[in-house]
């Protein structure tokens, strides 16, 4: 087996990871909008018992911005920002090390989430967002799965320059 056809499997590998995790994501966010869309009118909330509700409950918005409503009616820009993301994501995905698999996760939840939202905005020009939690604004699967990749990809860089740091101070120890 040649460089190239190695190097060519490693990246299917490698692709197959993180359309994996974006295909997940992508499905659990269209598969719950599609069910809030088709059970709860616009605007509906659905209360959990009345103890819970103060902390939990489902509502039917629509949102033409990005997470938290932020930038309403902004959407050429909010169409492309998430293609520009994910040209990103999909240079990038292969060069990080599989020993970075935070880095990694955090970009397949990244790629997902972006295209579940992009899905709502070319198909119905918003977005559908369902779940309401204390005073936090209205979210959907895929914000929270953009939000957690945020957080992972934070992480993963801060474990990866400490663990690059402990192996620096080991050799220069020695």
């Amino acid at each position: 087996m040649n460089l190239q056809s190695s190097t060519l499997k490693k990246h299917l590998a490698d692709y197959a990871v993180l359309f994996l995790i974006a295909a997940t994501v992508i499905l659990m966010d269209q598969l719950t909008k599609s069910v809030v869309r088709h059970n709860l009118m616009l605007g509906e909330i659905l209360l959990p018992e009345w103890w819970f509700s103060q902390y939990a409950r489902l509502v039917h918005l629509n949102n033409t911005g990005a997470t938290n409503g932020m930038f309403q009616n902004m959407s050429q820009v909010l169409t492309i920002f998430p293609l520009v993301v994910s040209a990103v994501i999909l240079y990038y995905f292969p060069r990080i090390s599989r020993e970075d698999w935070l880095i990694r996760l955090a970009m397949g939840l990244y790629l997902g989430g972006a295209l579940g939202n992009l899905i709502d905005r070319l198909q119905q020009g918003y977005v559908t967002d369902f779940i309401s939690l204390g005073s936090f604004p209205v979210f959907n699967i895929a914000d929270a799965c953009v939000s957690m990749g945020v957080v992972a990809l934070l992480a993963g860089v801060w474990l990866h320059n400490r663990a690059k740091k402990i192996t620096i101070q080991v050799h220069s120890e020695q």
